[in-house]
């Protein structure tokens, strides 16, 4: 059988002839890469954004560095967390599931359909921590926890669905 190069996000490599081309975003057997393989990834990338968050935050708003405004600082330091977890999410997680809409009007789109969850997200949980903390007197930490575990949650499927669904192209 023939070999031929095939290119694989930017890689090349061999396949016989015979063997059929797989999607980016399917196992080599062929399978769809496991949903809980992709939060795996979601929540890893969201670990990044936590450390973007504090380092940007801490460079801004430290007395020792920057001094700027604390409001300013964090929403700066938020805004930059996400553009890092899009671009992680858009590279890693969701790889290959944006086939086609690659253009820069189209991550653009779908960046701000990644910025509207994430703040839907926030506002979720700070009604998820209201509602625990207050209303169900849970211990505060506990209940955070509880928060961030549905947020996650809820901003990988509405960014599975909405922001990189293989569904329809843009």
């Amino acid at each position: 059988m023939a070999a031929t190069g095939s290119t694989h996000g930017g890689l090349s490599r061999n396949r016989q002839a015979s063997e059929p081309m797989q999607p980016a975003d399917t196992t080599k057997g062929g399978l769809p890469e496991p949903l809980w393989k992709r939060y795996v990834k979601f929540c890893v990338v969201g670990g990044t954004g936590i450390v973007v968050d504090m380092g940007v935050l801490h460079l801004l708003a430290s007395s020792a560095m920057l001094g700027w405004n604390l409001s300013l600082s964090k929403t700066i330091a938020a805004e930059t967390a996400i553009f890092n977890n899009f671009l992680w999410n858009d590279l890693w997680t969701f790889r290959g599931m944006a086939t086609g809409r690659h253009s820069p009007s189209q991550r653009l789109i779908r960046f701000l359909k990644f910025n509207l969850i994430c703040l839907s997200g926030i506002a979720l949980s700070l009604l998820l921590l209201n509602i625990q903390v207050h209303g169900l007197r849970w211990n505060l930490y506990l209940a955070n926890f509880i928060a961030i575990v549905l947020v996650s949650l809820w901003n990988f499927l509405l960014n599975l669905k909405f922001g990189w669904s293989c569904s329809k192209p843009l």
